[in-house]
């Protein structure tokens, strides 16, 4: 099994690759998409397009993209050329990973309530919210291609 795991390496990296520029781009869209949203009253026509445009985003893009990521960084790390546990740019990135994971987990939570009407947040907050996955991706980059420890 690992040999075969070892052949598909380079395919297995590609698959991983796309996945995480597909999260990414969900994971940096959906909270613009917040920021849009909150000016737009509950149960207006405007209000209901952006609950489709979030449901969708995240269930079509994101979900799978995250899924992806894991799956195959899970297999990388089966293969004979994935890096060690104890390496500590590898706890780094894995620890960015963690982050992105919940980050995801609290946007599908934010986009449940813009669909029931019940978000309690600002623009602002959601400004906030989409610069912190752009400085875990920086460092899990700098960690994965730089390994500065």
């Amino acid at each position: 099994m690992i040999d075969l795991l070892d052949e598909a390496l380079p395919w297995i990296k590609a698959l991983h690759i796309i996945g995480v520029i597909a999260w990414m781009a969900g994971l940096l869209y959906l909270p613009r998409l917040f920021v849009y949203h909150t000016a737009a009253a509950p149960g207006s026509e405007t209000s209901e397009t952006f609950k489709v445009m979030e449901r969708r985003l995240l269930r079509a893009i994101m979900n799978p993209a995250m899924i992806a990521v894991f799956l195959t960084g899970g297999l990388i790390l089966m293969t004979a050329g994935g890096p060690e546990w104890d390496q500590g740019w590898f706890l780094v990135k894995l620890a960015c990973a963690v982050g992105l994971l919940a980050l995801h987990m609290m946007m599908a939570r934010w986009r449940r309530q813009f669909a029931d009407d019940a978000n309690t947040r600002s623009d602002k907050f959601y400004r906030v919210v989409n610069e912190a996955p752009t400085v875990l991706m920086i460092t899990i980059v700098i960690m994965a291609v730089v390994k500065p420890f």
